[in-house]
């Protein structure tokens, strides 16, 4: 491409190294940007971008703004990712993951390998392991899904739902499991499906199989698997409403908790595993970093929320409901919530780790074939093997509830 008197010297830089830029007089590109960190192979900006952030980075294969203008700022992207047009911020996004028209997506989103979503899509602190597909019109922040096994078996969120992330109180301890870290690593559970215009009320907890029947609000957790799910309706009424009784209290910290612990377990499956692949990729070293960061943003964004809700637990509790006057359990989470966030920085981790992830890597090494990608070599394992790895990531979860759940024993949770 010939270049034109005028453009910026970064932007000229860009085109000299090979990027394709059909109309570069429309773009910018902010001076922060590492113009080393963003690949001379196939990456393609069109018209109407914007480009900020020192963190940024862009793999090869990237298209950005295909569909309409879109603005990138401070995200790693993997190779052959589509962000077609939108808002995208302090995210992550894995190869031949992709974005539609109108996606606005925040900070500390990670979306992994072949997940997307269509137009009008809002994403905030969601995690989306690989195949996850979301419809058009959705809102779903504070959520980490999984399930599924490829592009034709995968796990979908249909159009116009809602994942209820706001409390009348004003809290946001409410983020949903939909599957979890152990199995859903594996990419070998069957798919979850949200139903169109539906909603989930978090925090929920859902499983593997499970079908939610489109119009349906979702308000109580579903463990169990392969199930057709239909949601109650409530009837017209009007009831007293009374402040910060937090009821079902104990199901609120106790999913809060397993939140937390698969957070941490995907931290370490991240280190010990992904990173292995992340080597092989230009630029993958930053992209791994900026999983890594996203993941911490990520926890620190629970316990805050965490911490928030236990600051009001000084209220005295109200209403009727027997639960709501378990004052020893809101006492001692009020007293105690920021003991989470020291025992999670301490070695609570490392002391739930057993002898299966040594197990598991060695079958990794074993039956990983050169060159093979990360999902050709994880649907590869044998049995045994992934089985072991699930093994490693539940003692991992397990330990971490259990020190969690020791601060606060009046609460019953776990009992699941």
């Amino acid at each position: 491409m010939e270049l034109r008197s005028g453009l910026p010297g970064k932007i000229q830089r860009l085109i000299k190294k090979g990027v394709t830029m059909p109309n570069p007089l429309t773009l910018d590109i902010g001076d922060e940007v590492n113009a080393d960190n963003i690949s001379a192979k196939g990456v393609k900006i069109y018209p109407g971008c914007r480009i900020y952030g020192e963190k940024t980075v862009i793999s090869e294969g990237v298209l950005i703004g295909h569909e309409g203008p879109a603005t990138v700022e401070n995200c790693q992207i993997g190779p052959e990712v589509e962000l077609k047009a939108g808002y995208f911020n302090m995210s992550v996004f894995l190869e031949k993951s992709n974005m539609s028209l109108g996606a606005h997506v925040r900070e500390a989103c990670i979306l992994e390998e072949q997940a997307g979503g269509a137009h009008c899509v809002g994403l905030k602190q969601t995690i989306l392991f690989p195949f996850v597909t979301l419809g058009s019109l959705i809102n779903f922040c504070d959520c980490l899904m999984a399930g599924g096994t490829s592009r034709k078996n995968h796990s979908e969120v249909g159009s116009s739902f809602i994942h209820f992330n706001f409390t009348p109180d004003g809290d946001k301890t409410t983020a949903s499991l939909i599957g979890d870290v152990p199995r859903g690593v594996m990419l070998n559970q069957p798919p979850i499906f949200l139903g169109g215009q539906g909603g989930l009320i978090g925090p929920l907890r859902l499983g593997f199989g499970n079908v939610v029947a489109a119009g349906c609000i979702l308000r109580k957790d579903v463990l169990e698997e392969n199930k057709l799910i239909f949601g109650k309706s409530h009837a017209e009424a009007t009831a007293d409403f009374s402040q910060r009784a937090y009821p079902r209290l104990s199901r609120i910290v106790g999913n809060n908790i397993v939140y937390l612990a698969n957070l941490a377990a995907l931290e370490q499956w991240y280190i010990h595993v992904r990173q292995l692949f992340f080597r092989e990729q230009e630029f993958g070293d930053l992209v791994y970093r900026g999983a890594l960061e996203k993941l911490a943003m990520a926890n620190e964004e629970r316990l805050k929320r965490l911490e928030d809700m236990a600051g009001k637990l000084s209220v005295a509790p109200g209403g009727s409901d027997g639960e709501n006057r378990d004052e020893s359990g809101r006492r001692e989470l009020h007293e105690n919530a920021r003991r989470i966030r020291e025992l999670l920085a301490g070695d609570t981790v490392q002391k739930a780790v057993g002898g299966q992830r040594d197990l598991f890597l060695a079958g990794l090494q074993k039956h990983r074939k050169g060159g093979a990608g990360y999902i050709e070599t994880i649907q590869g394992l044998p049995a045994a093997v992934s089985q072991a790895g699930t093994q490693w990531l539940d003692q991992i979860i397990d330990g971490v509830k259990r020190s969690l759940a020791s601060l606060v024993p009046s609460m019953a949770m776990f009992k699941d």
